[in-house]
């Protein structure tokens, strides 16, 4: 991809910083050329404008886009679509694995259609880092890091052959093997560089450090200045291959941090303080930046925990300028002063430094929070939005399952057989620091590791029905917690390291010991996990669990100690300390000044060259995997981890076309905040399910089942568990819950993977009806593949999640959303309906009305208007060739 386009406005300079120059596209220089001053624009709109100057070529950026994104300070919002170029890619193995196997397919079809294969390839810098793949089997013993990995790398050998294949074929491909951590850690620890740098006709040109990354938790670098946010898979195989990202020039709130954080609260205190305000203040689809005199109280750490958690409070992005803090960080982290030079440089001379004498910068809207009233808290039992003050939890509890549909009690106690003492309902049983969130955090980590040691000293130790483990984000955590001292106490309460990846948040929790699975299952008791992690969906920590607490490390560590949810850590005592007396939480909860010194003295730049400096080569193990396969992928027929997808099967060189659809039968009826693990398949495999049921036709047995996730390489799984949560209510199939639906018009309640393939034999369209924010949570490209496999040509929402919609266009499916306060309900939807959607087989313009009429089953019908969600011209030629990837694959072909 070329770095820069024709500069009309002759914004180009030249910066020089070690005595090496730079070529750089300047915004003073192009407020010179005529677009008036733009000092005032947020960080990250500087940064966007930036990238329109670089790329501008009069065809895919404009002038006029240019001018539109300065002419932002005037209206503070725009309509205006622009087409924008992050510097690189960032991916998971779970989402980069079904990317990687959709280039392959790609290079077959080139070859089909008699193109070069060498035509697939990534034209900007991807990095997929394998940390999604780690379970938590082994725990609480100190070779249980060891034992998961053999077991991870048992598991996963076709998928680690294949991303070792994918590592050798292409090319700007670089992979991050098993065991080096989280890819959003790695990301911040190492991989970003704030300003990027490329070469172009011998010429070195300087530009901010952007991304686009196939986790929603892409955001977490947002904390170091670099702008990045999570897409689909579809997006990001596209913006790898060269397409831009089309979107609106975004809206930036403003959140003004004040003051500091008192004595004894968390970084994770004052995330879920800030996203229970942006939530409830409406962020979906905008930018957030923050800005403040609390930002020199806020270490970067705690910047980029808030940043992480951009999807739960639903914006793009979290962003925090560059500044001192940056640099600090980079030192800390291994940079090199060549690159530490360059940041500081470029950001002065782009107006992007962000110092105590740097005025405010102008924004589409503002709040404000004093950091000083923040108070421990947790999230949940269901939502990260929903936070509880520490004090509250019981109560938390009791109101949501006081009665959980069943009239159920929720004070019953059960003896777990065989183990000598009984569970009752609250007792956590799982508590496991994890996910990017905190494990990125050195001060949470440095807390947790002191409330063990305080709790050690007082004679406390976990609960024996707790399932306890520690998964941090980087190898470095292990090195500063055992320099610390600190680590031999985390183990004797039972947080022995179990794996360096992203584990119990996505659903990696591992099976629960058995006589306390049949416990619960046997009296369906109402448990509780609490994790440092940032997703607590319902069905998405273990299937044994209803009841999910976000929480910082150290009060993981708490109540993995106390046991149960229901004991009130601000009130009442955690246990009985080896002196008889009770012990309080007040009693082993550390001072600030006690974690600031453990950080101090225990972490320098050293760990991290040492542990980063050979990354990319990875365990032995990963070494030893054998490669197979040249140019083009030899697909293996009998693998049950990564098939040829049947996207470009028989793909002509010219798009179809725009159709109409009619006699379109609901496939589901879905409520509210539908969030994408519902759809998209996600966590274990039941025996049962349709998912389960084809593994065992292929002579896997129920043990080498795997997650969903580790098989999102085989569409043949995937579809079948798409829409298929334990969780979700269909209510098309009232009384029921998981993925079942009535099929019409025979009236059966099946499974929702069965009924579709009845649909598919009569050549009957499907059609998805649902309520608000559907497709929230994780950018999880099946939901889209899935839903498009399953034969969904629209799907009819009241709205949706931004990245889920964008993934619905790109393959192929039409999102439509309802207008003028109409729902499923005011229209008395049951399932026994036909759909026909006319009004765009000759076209469709961005953001048209579309005539649905809908048919009874009384034989009346009525038609109404709806919004057609397809928002800007690039997508409706992403509509058009059938999806997003079809469009590059014929662009390339020819």
């Amino acid at each position: 991809m070329p770095l820069c386009g024709h500069d009309t406005l002759k914004t180009r300079r030249t910066l020089t910083v070690g005595g090496k120059d730079y070529d750089y596209f300047s915004l003073s220089a192009a407020a010179e050329a005529g677009l008036g001053d733009v000092s005032s624009l947020p960080y990250s709109m500087k940064v966007l404008l930036e990238n329109l100057l670089r790329y501008e070529d009069g065809r895919t950026v404009s002038v006029d886009d240019v001018k539109a994104a300065a002419e932002w300070l005037k209206t503070r919002r725009s309509d205006r679509e622009i087409a924008y170029r992050p510097a690189r890619v960032l991916m998971q193995d779970f989402t980069g694995v079904p990317a990687v196997v959709d280039l392959a397919a790609m290079r077959d079809a080139v070859v089909a259609m008699g193109g070069d294969a060498k035509k697939i390839n990534p034209l900007s810098p991807v990095d997929l880092v394998i940390d999604h793949s780690v379970m938590i089997d082994f725990f609480g013993t100190p070779d249980a890091l060891q034992k998961n990995m053999d077991i991870e790398f048992e598991r996963n050998g076709e998928r680690y052959a294949f991303l070792r294949w994918g590592q050798k074929a292409f090319d700007n491909f670089r992979v991050v093997p098993p065991g080096a951590g989280i890819c959003h850690q790695v990301n911040l620890e190492h991989l970003a560089r704030v300003v990027w740098t490329g070469d172009e006709s011998g010429r070195t040109i300087a530009y901010p450090d952007t991304l686009v990354g196939t986790d929603s938790h892409t955001t977490m670098v947002n904390g170091l200045g670099v702008l990045g946010w999570g897409v689909g898979g579809i997006e990001a195989e596209a913006a790898m291959l060269g397409q831009p990202i089309s979107m609106l020039i975004p809206e930036v709130i403003g959140f003004k941090l004040t003051g500091k954080m008192a004595e004894g609260i968390t970084a994770t205190d004052l995330v879920l303080t800030v996203v229970q305000m942006l939530r409830k203040k409406g962020v979906v689809g905008k930018f957030v930046e923050f800005y403040g005199p609390g930002l020199d109280n806020l270490p970067l750490a705690d910047r980029a925990t808030i940043g992480n958690m951009g999807p739960e409070y639903g914006a793009t992005c979290g962003i925090f300028p560059v500044d001192a803090e940056t640099l600090r960080y980079m030192r800390t982290t291994g940079r090199t002063d060549e690159q530490i030079a360059l940041t500081e440089a470029y950001a002065k001379a782009q107006g992007m430094w962000r110092d105590a004498s740097t005025p405010d910068p102008v924004f589409t809207d503002t709040l404000e929070l004093d950091m000083g009233t923040v108070e421990p808290s947790l999230a949940g039992p269901k939502r990260p939005q929903d936070r509880i003050a520490l004090s509250g939890v019981p109560a938390s509890f009791e109101q949501t399952f006081a009665a959980d549909g069943k009239g159920a009690a929720t004070d019953r106690k059960v003896e777990v057989k065989g183990e000598g003492y009984t569970l009752s309902d609250g007792d956590v049983v799982i508590a496991a620091i994890t996910s990017c969130t905190n494990t990125s955090n050195p001060s949470v980590l440095m807390a947790a590791g002191l409330v063990a040691k305080k709790a050690v000293e007082k004679g406390l130790s976990r609960k024996p029905w707790v399932k306890t483990s520690l998964a941090p984000g980087s190898q470095v955590v292990q090195d500063y917690l055992e320099k610390a001292g600190l680590q031999t106490y985390l183990d004797q309460v039972g947080f022995n390291i179990a794996g360096f990846g992203c584990t119990t948040c996505i659903g990696n929790s591992g099976p629960l010991d058995e006589p306390i699975a049949n416990a619960i299952d046997g009296n369906d008791m109402l448990v509780s996990a609490v994790l440092s992690g940032n997703r607590n969906f319902e069905g998405r920590i273990s299937p044994h669990v209803k009841a999910n607490y976000l929480a910082s490390p150290p009060l993981v560590v708490a109540y993995a100690l106390a046991g149960s949810v229901k004991v009130d850590l601000f009130n009442d005592p955690i246990g009985t300390g080896k002196d008889g007396q009770p012990v309080y939480l007040k009693d082993i909860w550390p001072t600030s000044q006690e974690v600031a010194d453990a950080v101090e003295q225990n972490i320098n730049s050293a760990m991290f060259r040492n542990r980063y400096d050979n990354v990319f080569a990875g365990p032995q193990m990963w070494q030893n995997i054998a490669v197979t396969g040249g140019e083009t992928y030899a697909w293996d027929d009998s693998s049950t981890y990564v098939k040829n997808p049947p996207y470009f099967v028989n793909m002509d060189k010219n798009p179809k076309g725009f159709s109409d659809f009619t006699g379109m039968r609901p496939l589901a009826i879905l409520a509210d905040s539908v969030t994408t693990d519902h759809i998209s398949p996600a966590g274990s495999i039941k025996a049962a399910s349709p998912g389960g049921k084809y593994l065992m036709e292929n002579g896997v047995d129920q043990k080498d089942f795997n997650s969903y996730g580790a098989r999102r390489g085989n569409h043949e799984v995937m579809m079948r568990g798409t829409f298929a949560n334990i969780r979700i209510r269909n209510e098309m199939a009232p009384g029921t819950e998981g993925g079942v639906t009535k099929h019409q018009p025979t009236g059966d309640v099946m499974p929702i993977y069965d009924a579709a393939m009845k649909y598919a034999e009569t050549g009957t369209p499907l059609v998805v009806v649902a309520g608000k924010e559907y497709g929230t949570g994780s950018s999880r490209d099946w939901a889209a593949k899935g839903t498009n496999l399953l034969g969904v040509k629209a799907v009819i929402v009241e709205s949706f999640e931004r990245i889920h919609r964008s993934n619905l266009v790109g393959m192929g499916v039409l999102p439509l959303q309802f207008k003028d306060g109409m729902d499923r309900k005011t229209l008395k939807l049951d399932g026994t309906e036909t759909f026909d959607i006319t009004g765009i087989a000759d076209g469709i313009k961005p953001r048209q009305d579309v005539d649905v009429t809908i048919h009874r089953a009384d034989g009346s019908s009525e038609t109404i208007q709806v919004l057609c969600r397809i928002d800007t011209l690039d997508e409706v030629e992403y509509y058009r060739h059938g999806g997003i990837l079809q469009y590059v694959l014929r662009n390339l072909a020819s």
